[in-house]
């Protein structure tokens, strides 16, 4: 596949994003319509436009090419899936309805309602931590993806492309922000569903398969156990720890997380939001079991045509997570080709985009105060927004030169897992908000208490073999780090006064 017609076609998609940026922000471009789109969204747009959030471009590639790793992962991450379709309808039914009853523009406020300012300030950073480190890690493996197969024709370095895809990303969110991402993300995910379904046609008629041939292929191929209940102590496969990790993974990560939250606090009430939840979950599973069909079909191709797993230029070790591109650049046609690379390309720029929006709302609003102030729209703090919308894509930027600077697929796996780890305090703070309404906490201690719960959870992970039997964690770890902030924030607490308790 010529890198030109790639990158034509790449041109082409941002100039459309710039052109919807540009209709959505003529009219209005202040702060209440950066941060909140007025809260007069659409809940069907919200609702369809969060797939592209929540399904990134590490699950575009990676998903489809771990089916067929050599651990023998098959189709175990839809248990974790399902756990999260779980997690979606608790975020539903017991956050939604708290956060629209405060009317809050950054969830993170209710933290300082309820515990306290050092416990707001705190929860507020973790998120600013957490989002900035996955939402990087999600854009650098789509960037060595177009690295690879596009700009390294033209001798274009790995930090202008990085550098360029930014840019990019900040010049159509910049004026419209949230009001712009709501309708960007939307049509990103109909470039991604809708690549997801193509690739399946595409490879189903290179292999000769209609669709029920098709579903007996992937049936039959060795890659579709889905339950795993062998060895609950030292696999990461279980049911019952995909499931309790899928959970709390989703509580964590999307109902505690200013990224995922701000769309549906855009939603004009609570009813609308709701409706949007419960019926993202449902296409959130469909998609997912899509791709874990795309990753059984790619390696029953690869088998046929003799396609081994491309090998990574540092460790020189076969990597599952380019199968998916070689595949679709190197052996389909150039329909299949376009269609693939406009469905990772959405994927991953709907994730950062939306992430560099509640990045900057977060520390206007959480650090610098905005939603106390009486000129929230005025010239000076949209300069101030600006300014700090640009700060964030430049640590982003940095943040992403030096994972490829650590040149190592095994640390920087190892930095994002540590990432998720500090989404576990936020489970404590918010559990015991919610549950401990008599007590308060000794505000100045709680960031302590937060960074203490994260380096017990990373020496649990690290010995659990030699202190536990044996025993080895995989996504419920979260659950033990949000249950020892919990206990710590027990200790430190006192009966609640007037002012404390909520």
């Amino acid at each position: 596949m010529a890198p030109g017609i790639l990158l034509s076609f790449l041109i082409g998609y941002f100039l459309m994003l710039l052109g919807i940026s540009y209709f959505t922000s003529k009219k209005s471009s202040d702060n209440s319509t950066f941060f909140t789109a007025n809260r007069n969204s659409k809940w069907y747009l919200v609702a369809f436009g969060m797939i592209g959030t929540a399904l990134s471009g590490v699950t575009f590639i990676s998903v489809p090419g771990e089916v067929g790793n050599p651990a023998g992962n098959e189709f175990k991450y839809f248990q974790f899936v399902l756990g999260n379709a779980i997690g979606f309808i608790i975020i539903a039914t017991v956050l939604l309805p708290l956060y629209y009853r405060m009317n809050l523009t950054s969830i993170y406020t209710y933290i300082e309602e309820r515990l306290g300012t050092y416990s707001y300030k705190t929860a507020a950073s973790i998120f600013l931590l957490s989002r900035t480190i996955g939402s990087s890690f999600r854009l650098y493996l789509v960037v060595i993806v177009l690295q690879r197969f596009i700009f390294d024709s033209y001798g274009v370095p790995f930090w202008a492309t990085v550098l360029i895809s930014l840019a990019l990303i900040w010049s159509y969110t910049f004026k419209g922000g949230l009001k712009t991402i709501i309708i960007t993300d939307t049509l990103q995910t109909l470039f991604l569903v809708s690549s997801v379904v193509l690739t399946i046609y595409f490879i189903c008629d290179s292999l000769g398969l209609n669709i029920v041939q098709a579903f007996d292929t992937i049936k039959n191929s060795g890659y579709s156990k889905v339950f795993f209940y062998e060895d609950f102590m030292t696999s990461k496969f279980h049911v019952s720890k995909q499931l309790l990790g899928g959970i709390f993974v989703t509580i964590a990560m999307v109902g505690l997380d200013q990224d995922m939250m701000q769309k549906n606090l855009s939603c004009n009430n609570i009813k609308e939001a709701q409706k949007n939840m419960f019926t993202f979950t449902t296409v959130f599973v469909i998609v997912n079991i899509f791709f874990l069909s795309v990753g059984a079909l790619l390696y029953v191709y690869a088998s046929k045509n003799g396609i081994e797993l491309p090998l990574d230029h540092v460790t020189g070790k076969p990597r599952t997570d380019f199968l998916f591109p070689e595949i679709a650049f190197n052996h389909l046609a150039l329909v299949p080709a376009v269609v693939f690379m406009l469905g990772l390309t959405a994927a991953t720029f709907a994730t950062t985009d939306s992430a560099l929006t509640a990045l900057t709302t977060s520390f206007c609003v959480d650090f610098l105060g905005f939603s106390k102030r009486e000129d929230l729209n005025s010239a000076a703090a949209i300069r101030t927004r600006h300014m700090v919308h640009i700060g964030i894509s430049l640590l982003m930027f940095l943040v992403i030169v030096l994972f490829n600077l650590v040149n190592n697929a095994a640390v920087v796996s190892a930095i994002f897992t540590v990432a998720s780890y500090t989404y576990g305090p936020l489970l404590g703070l918010y559990g015991f908000g919610l549950f401990m309404k008599n007590r308060g906490v000794k505000d100045k201690l709680v960031p302590f208490i937060c960074l203490l719960s994260p380096a017990i959870c990373f020496f649990l992970n690290a010995n659990s073999k030699t202190l536990m039997a044996g025993y080895i964690f995989d996504n419920e770890l979260i659950v033990v780090n949000g249950l020892i902030t919990f206990i710590g924030l027990l200790l430190i607490s006192k009966p609640a006064t007037s002012k404390t308790q909520f």
